[in-house]
């Protein structure tokens, strides 16, 4: 028997179909997320949790005309299988396949790129004004999740929305399912009934003739408040309502038939409009609905039992090895306190919550609060660690420099996530955080070479007296064996760990080890080279690098991060400053935004794994390049 998404190729194609269709549909789309997140990994709960959502909009408006606009995008699946993906949806975060979040090259119905939360409100405001400016048709719909809802960028957003007062539709999808089912079947009910065309007609009928008799603008004044009080009390809408919105819902997420008559009401409404939605993570799914925060972001799996696939013999990952090095230090050091911005689990932080629940502070998604919260806290003399991934630290850069540096708060940021994350693609690739720390005076930042010099480096930042930054990769360690007791590493002291004395190469983070191999390689082509593992990228080891930069004919620096502006430019601009002219070559990621694939093919395509450096060192080596180029 045929399946009805094959035959959907385009949104306008849903257009004919009956409700009992539609229904077959979207057990349809679950299945093939369900067998696609099994095999390539990829954001399964949020998924799975919006598909009636995503066919009622696609079902009633006319996309890309109408711009549906998805925060952060990590629930687009289905919508990017009803526009004209679903045969190439089986490479989902695949090097050279579909993007894991929304991207304009891949489709016009793909109105941003997003990745990063609580965009939407901001850039649909922007996209509802410039069509009225342009006098261009369509409606803007804004899909943001509740837990996004929780950064001021949203509210910033929403503010201004109610200002301008621009025809804008929020679907605020909560699946936190804090309102009881009767709740929201009622409101559900009360929506529908209050958006409806006759219904609006009727009350604007009953305001013209209310207004004409006598004291009838006081029977109707109570007529509205009474409509305002039963809203407020059943829902949240008073702060929405307070902010010009129409606040409509709680409404079923799941219900379609209720979905698109309510969405064919909103196309008919003007103004702010917002529509609270109630959704389930992981619906149609049993182990993602049991425990959405796994399946949230998830690796492969088995389908059948939902049993995420591991490998047991493999090392830690740097995520664990810090979790369980701050717990152990927290309990030598009562004034350590731990944040994290709606990544408890993705940072380590989880088991350190459950160990001291009083000195953990999850903020939500508020990176520029997290950052000034953790200088507040080192104001009065506690010990903060900030975790949060190295593309979401950008957003608080403003605050880095001004709360934290500028004051010379004792503040310990933990990057996760620094380099090559992979399939998620370039919003979550970590490639700038060394270039945009560097800049910041009094920072002091570092990139250990494995897991065993990360607990080191974590030890030693809470030593200090000023903001510091250890930055370590995503994904499993290099299976360091842990010492026991942690050690204070000298402040800016380099490493040398093989000697040479054809070429020196100064390595940053886990690339030390490629930069080892690649030496292997070379000994026995008869080419001396010695490795440096910088571990501070601020303050460097001048004397240690300028003393090896005089000594061998040239140079190579090695990092996984931009070109510009990171380590390999530090050493640049040491060596220029210093007026040493050994030739420098700097190896890195290049000015570009990094596409979604494997991080080994990712090292690979940009020449970062050890059979790639081991013949571009050689070729550096006898060729007359020009000194400090990339």
């Amino acid at each position: 028997m045929s399946r009805i998404l094959e035959k959907i190729n385009s949104p306008q194609d849903l257009k004919n179909l009956k409700l009992t269709e539609l229904k077959k549909l979207a057990q349809e789309i679950r299945e093939v997320i369900i067998e696609t997140v099994a095999r390539n990994g990829g954001h399964l709960a949020p998924n799975l949790g919006v598909v009636e959502l995503t066919l009622a909009l696609h079902y009633v408006f006319e996309s890309p005309k109408d711009r549906i606009v998805w925060d952060v995008g990590h629930q687009s699946y289905a919508h990017k299988l009803l526009t004209s993906r679903r045969s190439r949806f089986h490479t989902l975060r695949q090097y050279g396949g579909v993007a894991g979040f929304p991207k304009r090259a891949e489709s016009p119905h793909d109105i941003v790129e997003t990745g990063h939360s609580s965009t939407s409100l901001s850039y649909s405001l922007g996209i509802a004004t410039a069509l009225r400016l342009s006098q261009k048709e369509g409606r803007v719909i804004a899909v943001i999740g509740d837990g996004s809802m929780t950064a001021g960028l949203a509210f910033e957003a929403l503010n201004h929305t109610g200002h301008l007062k621009e025809d804008l539709i929020v679907i605020l999808n909560d699946n936190e399912m804090s309102i009881s089912p009767n709740v929201g079947a009622l409101s559900s009910f009360l929506s529908r009934r209050i958006t409806g065309r006759l219904a609006r007609r009727l009350k604007k009928d009953v305001e013209k003739v209310m207004g004409r008799l006598p004291g009838g603008e006081h029977f109707l004044h109570a007529l509205k408040k009474s409509e305002e009080i039963l809203k407020c009390a059943l829902t949240p809408g008073m702060l929405f309502e307070a902010l010009n919105f129409e606040y409509i819902g709680p409404v079923d997420g799941h219900d379609l038939e209720g979905l698109i008559q309510l969405f064919r009401n909103l196309r008919e409404m003007r103004g702010p409009l917002l529509v609270h939605v109630l959704t389930q993570k992981g619906k149609g799914y049993r182990p993602a609905e049991d425990d959405p925060e796994t399946f949230h972001g998830v690796g492969p799996f088995d389908p059948q039992t939902g049993r995420v696939f591991k490998d047991p013999k493999a090392p830690p990952t740097y995520t664990e090895v810090f979790g369980q090095a701050l717990i152990k230090l927290a309990e030598e050091e009562p004034r350590l306190v731990a944040i994290t911005a709606a990544m408890a689990s993705g940072t380590g932080l989880k088991p350190f919550s459950r160990k001291f629940p009083h000195r953990f502070f999850d903020v939500g998604i508020c990176e520029q609060h997290a950052v000034t919260f953790a200088a507040g806290l080192a104001l009065e003399g506690l010990l903060p660690v900030c975790a949060i991934y190295s593309t979401f630290l950008q957003r608080a850069f403003d605050q880095l420099i001004h709360d934290v540096a500028l004051p010379n708060l004792h503040v310990v940021f933990a990057l996760d996530r620094g380099g090559l994350v992979g399939e998620d693609g370039p919003t979550h690739q970590g490639q700038f955080d060394l270039s945009y720390l560097r800049l910041i005076p009094n920072f002091t930042v570092m990139a250990p070479k494995d897991e065993n010099e990360l607990q080191h480096l974590l030890y030693t930042a809470l030593k200090l007296s000023g903001p510091a930054a250890l930055r370590y990769p995503r994904g499993n360690g290099v299976g360091a064996p842990l010492d026991s007791e942690f050690q204070e590493i000298p402040l800016g002291k380099a490493e040398i760990l093989r000697e040479g004395k054809d070429l020196l190469v100064l390595a940053a983070g886990p690339l030390v080890y490629e930069a080892l191999k690649a030496a292997e390689t070379l000994e026995k082509q008869g080419v001396s080279v010695a490795v440096v593992n910088a571990r501070f990228i601020k303050p460097l080891d001048e004397e240690l690098i300028c003393e090896l930069s005089s000594q061998f004919p040239k140079v190579v620096t090695l990092e996984e991060n931009t070109l510009w502006g990171g380590f390999g430019s530090a050493v640049a601009e040491l060596l220029s400053d210093r007026r040493i002219p050994t030739p420098l070559l700097r190896i890195g990621l290049p000015d570009r935004f990094i596409e979604h694939g494997s991080p080994a093919i990712l090292r690979e395509k940009y020449g970062l794994l050890a059979e790639k450096l081991a013949p571009r060192f050689l070729a550096f080596l006898e060729t007359a390049e020009k000194p400090f180029s990339p």
